[in-house]
């Protein structure tokens, strides 16, 4: 459902045309003429867009009482008066944005869309944390064993700091969870947390997901458009499968660490961002640095606090614990009558390697529990995936058929993973066990189009 906007303008006519503007777009439109008529109806609002001169009560005194009823809508003030200090007053009173009149209905519909998209990420996290309660707090992560313990102890040292981390570990073992944790156990606990997952942004959207556009920067960038990094200020970016990023977005990737600054597409102005880095992989990036395939220098600014959390069958000892918060989460989420679960079926989770992880764990508790027809999960009711002790449509590369060299046969094994993937780079790189980055920099090596 779209957004809610009440318009304040005491000019009609000017108030018509905003209102039937933001109605053509799908916004609900609320309108008053003066601020007194205004605050009645302002509780309902997502959005206030007010003029500064209005009779009676102005803007300035309206977003007084706005923050004095704990009115949380962003408001926009838009004047004819637009000067420096009506500007610098209106944004010390809480103004989200300043609009001088006049002003076009692109530059407007610019301005509320990204008033809109940034109180839409607050209430997200705000909601997030809510939900989560204390999940993230050190003392729910659950790990006892002498390597999370160390990693817990790490990660309760750095939380209160800014510097960036980098955590390393297999997939499924919780780096997410541990990048939250550091973020909600942190001074930043009430800015946002914006995660990014390299992996799913496809390598042409890349730089203006991260950094954002201007409208007109390419074909079909119709409004401007802040990009994560913007709209994470003051809070944390989460870089997730930081391997997956370009060689030509980790220019500017690490000079938005290093210098806190950046450009959007299309833009010759320089923003000033105020973020925390944290960065995960599953990627051997030293690997991928002799490859070609990621910078050296972006390497070290990441690997400031370096953390790697160890796969679950390292840390056995943390199973029994994982299992049984699994089974009370899952009993509960799906009303299940489950309460227990027995020493067999234990067993059969202890005796497991969980190539998945603390992920696949969780997963099969889930169907354990949803399929369980008693009280007690017994080993009976365990259902584990014994194919995903394998790669996906692992390709053989053990052994090189005779009178083939290395570099035909690696030649030949990327060729073979592009047709199984049906052309899909990160697919095959995925078959490949390589980074997106790494296979790009070997099809081009090989002289094959990339």
């Amino acid at each position: 459902m779209k957004a809610r906007i009440l318009v304040v303008e005491d000019e009609e006519k000017l108030r018509r045309v905003i209102e039937l503007q933001l109605q053509s777009l799908g916004y609900e439109v609320d309108q008053a003429g003066t601020a007194e008529d205004a605050l009645p109806r302002a509780a309902a609002a997502d959005l206030i867009l007010t003029d500064l001169r209005l009779p009676g009560m102005d803007g300035l005194g309206l977003l007084e009482q706005l923050r004095k009823r704990a009115v949380n809508a962003p408001v926009i003030v838009m004047t004819a008066f637009g000067t420096v200090e009506a500007a610098v007053e209106a944004m010390k009173a809480g103004a989200a944005d300043f609009l001088p009149k006049p002003f076009s209905m692109d530059h407007l519909m610019t301005v509320v869309e990204k008033a809109l998209e940034v109180r839409s990420l607050r209430e997200e996290n705000r909601a997030l944390r809510q939900q989560l309660g204390g999940r993230y707090d050190f003392a729910n992560i659950i790990g006892s064993s002498p390597p999370m313990l160390e990693i817990l102890e790490t990660v309760r040292r750095i939380a209160p700091k800014t510097s960036t981390v980098l955590l390393q570990g297999e997939s499924g073992v919780g780096k997410d969870l541990v990048a939250r944790a550091i973020h909600y156990q942190s001074p930043r606990r009430s800015r946002p947390f914006v995660k990014i997952s390299c992996t799913a942004i496809p390598e042409n959207l890349m730089e203006s997901e991260l950094f954002g556009y201007e409208k007109g920067a390419f074909t079909g960038a119709n409004v401007a458009k802040p990009g994560k990094f913007e709209m994470a200020d003051t809070g944390t970016v989460f870089l997730d499968e930081i391997a997956d990023v370009p060689l030509q977005a980790q220019v500017k990737l690490l000079r938005v660490i290093q210098e806190r600054e950046f450009e959007r597409l299309g833009s010759n102005r320089t923003r000033q961002v105020d973020v925390r880095v944290i960065a995960a992989t599953n990627a051997d990036l030293r690997k991928a640095i002799a490859s070609g395939a990621f910078r050296e220098d972006l390497y070290y600014r990441l690997n400031v606090v370096p953390l790697v959390i160890p796969p679950l069958r390292e840390r056995r000892g943390d199973i029994r614990r994982l299992v049984e918060r699994f089974v009370h989460k899952y009993a509960e989420e799906l009303d299940s009558a489950v309460s227990a679960i027995s020493e067999g079926a234990m067993e059969v989770l202890m005796a497991h390697d969980w190539p998945g992880n603390v992920r696949q764990l969780e997963n099969v508790i889930e169907r354990s529990v949803l399929l369980c027809e008693g009280t007690t999960l017994e080993a009976a009711d365990i259902k584990l995936d014994l194919t995903s002790t394998a790669q996906p449509a692992a390709l053989e590369t053990a052994f090189l058929p005779d009178g083939v060299t290395l570099d035909e046969h690696e030649r030949n094994l990327i060729r073979e993973a592009l047709r199984r993937a049906g052309g899909n780079k990160s697919h095959a790189a995925r078959l490949l066990g390589l980074s997106r980055n790494a296979l790009r920099y070997r099809l081009t090596q090989m002289g094959i189009e990339s």
